[in-house]
């Protein structure tokens, strides 16, 4: 459990946790546009494209999602809502409530999960890969040459040009496709035998247009991106109609070429007795919704002229949704109030960014320096010597400071002063998020303390000792809550000096 906290706490698990929740709605808008675009357009073609488009759109938005937080998100402590045993009595009262959670505290913990489910989906679409490969070399048959005759004649009426098998099969029960760079037809033993010329002729271009139209690549690419997405429904769902769309393409084109829409609902309403539920990185010609893809071939049907209001006011609300979910944003830190004067930046960062952490020795070698470059070169230096791994460019400890000063700017802010002011914040920024917190927001009454207080448990702080205790006390009921316990009092240390 500690080895999965540990990997929770860090950057990549709080960037992919915010990550995951703006895909939540991301994914929402685009099931929106793909439902107004089947509400705007009969065409099948036009649906499956704006699906297609969504999926892709969805995962772009992902990956610029997580590079547009990895640079900015702090992230959150992670805490619980005991303390162990060997603290005092008076401090093992827990908030009858519980603590209260946070939502940056708890989205670093769906990234393992997340991990953990796109593997597995991953692992599932390898093995119907595998057992593509297995159906196409098993118990299989070349067919009679009449029949190769006549799949070229089929070939050259949709100007495909790329080679195409076909085999006989004991394995599968319908006809279906298989493969990308050598595609190859599999057609149920005996079937070509016992279907009339010209429906099995229809089934055949129907498979025929899945391998013009590229749809075995767009299948794989399409499950790989389900895997991504597996704990969404809105991908599942968008996923359904691209499947339903790429049938009702083919199902076109094979009217195009044949021109009896009639003998080609019957030859799919016979496959449906023979129906098998297909692999899927395999493209059969019973995909989709048969039945309703029959009734479409047979009843086409006209949109209504409402249609186009009714799609405008779909994307005018996904519009403001997306406006509206765009402000949970990660911690950031807060900017200087309107009006105050702009702060030299080598002041700001004595006196704001390194100010809890500076020696008074560093500090008065700084105030000593005459020349920026000197400043510049004292501040690389400072880094430096704080470095867990000198010479790496990434500096750990520098970074995870700045993560406390952001955090703290934001979080512990009080009456439009920034947080790192205050006494929260100068304990966070010092000894970083605390290993448990115990919450009284509204005091204990049993105990006779009547106002908000809140305590903060360090199982170890490095030159101070274990189990340090450091409780913060909102006496006048103000939010602002002052500490009462310093950690550094038993070690002879002054408290640090808040500017």
């Amino acid at each position: 459990m500690n080895s999965l906290a540990q990997l929770v706490d860090t950057p990549l698990a709080r960037t992919l946790g915010w990550t995951l929740f703006h895909s939540l709605w991301e994914g929402a808008m685009a099931a929106l546009m793909v439902l107004g675009a089947i509400w705007i357009t009969r065409s099948p073609r036009a649906r499956y494209a704006c699906a297609c488009l969504a999926m892709l759109g969805l995962l772009a938005a992902f990956g610029i999602t997580f590079l547009r937080i990895m640079p900015q998100q702090a992230g959150a402590p992670a805490i619980t809502g005991t303390l162990p045993r060997g603290v005092p009595a008076d401090a093992s009262q827990s908030a009858s409530g519980g603590l209260p959670l946070h939502l940056a505290d708890t989205l670093p913990w769906f990234t393992p999960f997340w991990i953990a489910g796109v593997i597995v989906f991953h692992l599932r679409g390898a093995a119907g890969w595998l057992a593509v490969r297995h159906l196409r070399r098993r118990g299989v048959c070349r067919a009679p040459d009449p029949w190769l005759r006549r799949l070229d004649g089929l070939r050259a009426s949709l100007r495909l040009t790329r080679p195409v098998a076909l085999l006989e099969t004991a394995l599968a029960e319908v006809p279906a496709v298989a493969g990308y760079l050598r595609p190859v037809i599999l057609v149920p033993a005996g079937l070509l035998a016992g279907m009339p010329p010209n429906q099995m002729e229809a089934i055949l271009l129907h498979e025929l247009a899945h391998i013009r139209r590229h749809d075995y690549l767009a299948n794989l690419i399409q499950t790989a991106v389900e895997g991504f997405f597996f704990y969404h429904p809105a991908i599942w769902w968008i996923s359904n109609v691209i499947r339903n769309e790429r049938e009702n393409c083919c199902d076109d084109l094979v009217v195009a070429a044949s021109g009896d829409a009639r003998d080609y609902a019957a030859a799919l309403a016979a496959l449906e007795e023979n129906r098998w539920t297909a692999h899927q990185p395999v493209l059969a010609s019973t995909g989709g919704s048969l039945v309703k893809r029959i009734h479409r071939l047979l009843y086409p049907s006209q949109r209504p002229a409402f249609v186009p209001f009714f799609s405008a006011a779909i994307l005018v609300l996904a519009a403001a949704g997306a406006l509206v979910a765009w402000q949970a944003q990660s911690p950031t830190p807060a900017e200087p109030p309107a009006g105050h004067a702009r702060i030299d930046p080598y002041t700001k960062w004595l006196n704001q960014d390194v100010v809890y952490i500076i020696t008074s020795r560093e500090r008065a070698a700084f105030l000593g320096l005459q020349s920026n470059p000197e400043r510049d070169h004292f501040i690389e230096q400072f880094w430096e010597r704080r470095n867990p791994t000198p010479g790496n460019s990434e500096n750990a400890f520098r970074n995870e400071h700045y993560r406390r000063l952001g955090y703290a700017s934001a979080r512990f802010a009080w009456r439009g002063s920034s947080g790192w002011k205050t006494d929260r914040g100068r304990i966070y920024i010092m000894y970083g998020p605390p290993d448990e917190i115990e919450s009284h927001p509204s005091g204990q009454p049993s105990n006779g303390i009547d106002y908000p207080f809140e305590q903060w448990l360090y199982h170890e702080i490095h030159g101070i000792g274990k189990n340090i205790i450091v409780e913060f006390a909102d006496k006048q009921g103000t939010g602002d809550y002052r500490m009462t316990e310093d950690p550094n009092k038993d070690k002879g240390r002054g408290r640090p000096e808040s500017s």
